[in-house]
């Protein structure tokens, strides 16, 4: 890394658990985001400002007024842009030295595959089941690791799936089946506290950084299938570990 490089991630390369091994990691991986909302908003902050060299950005929607409570990477003179260019053009203004690809689209089972390719991981903080599941499976094809995070109103989840490795579970085996519908409930009907969507967004870019930093780094302990409850009105945190499941549809091919 340049002088000016390892000056601007010098918080980091001190630390033992990262180092400089675990910087340069970062600045060679390539992360992939779908949904750049309130999950998504946080995380490409955190993994932007941790040096991660290559961002692929996903998103259909645009920009409106009530995301701005909780979505701190847009403005008001972002309203009616999309949400892929608008946080392409925030990564660029934070820090041009990073590579990033802005997908204007709704990721689905048929371009899921061809959105997620190359990338080391991918981290999914989108708003329904269908999309979850069809980047789920899609991750599992294509033996990348998945970084799922979600919120409901005060409790948010986080997780790394490695369902493409022997024994490991996938985000299919953790809910099943049932849930590949898009008819679920949104913020807009239940409500959001902008800065709990921020505590499960950069949570979610952590576990990224852990799936990233394995093996190179004591912080590189993916964690695989457990899957952490933040709860923000006690506040607290537990953790489960989720089964894989043997008859999934997702994983169960994979020996």
């Amino acid at each position: 890394m340049t002088p000016d490089r390892l000056d601007r991630f010098a918080r980091h390369i001190v630390l033992p658990e990262v180092g400089a091994m675990g910087q340069a990691r970062l600045a060679a991986s390539h992360v992939a985001l779908v949904g750049m909302g309130g999950i998504g908003s946080p995380a490409l902050q955190y993994l932007a400002g941790a040096g991660v060299g290559r961002l692929t950005l996903i998103d259909d929607d645009v920009v409106e007024a009530s995301n701005l409570q909780r979505q701190t990477i847009y403005s008001e003179a972002d309203i009616g842009k999309p949400k892929a260019e608008a946080a392409a053009a925030w990564l660029a203004a934070f820090d041009p030295a990073l590579a990033v690809t802005a997908y204007v689209t709704r990721i689905t089972r048929k371009n899921a595959s061809e959105l997620i390719a190359g990338a080391d991981v991918v981290l999914d903080g989108c708003d329904n089941f269908a999309t979850r599941l069809a980047v789920s499976d899609a991750c599992v094809k294509a033996g990348v690791p998945l970084t799922s995070a979600a919120l409901g109103r005060f409790q948010g989840q986080v997780a790394n799936f490695a369902g493409h490795r022997e024994g490991h579970a996938c985000y299919r085996c953790f809910v099943g089946d049932a849930f590949d519908a898009e008819d679920c409930d949104s913020c807009a009907d239940l409500g959001v506290l902008g800065a709990m969507v921020g505590m499960v967004g950069a949570f979610g870019a952590m576990a990224a950084m852990r799936v990233l930093l394995e093996g190179v780094s004591t912080l590189g302990d993916p964690q695989w299938g457990q899957l952490h409850v933040l709860d923000g009105l006690k506040p607290s945190l537990r953790t489960m570990r989720i089964a894989r499941d043997p008859e999934c549809s997702g994983c169960s091919s994979v020996v």
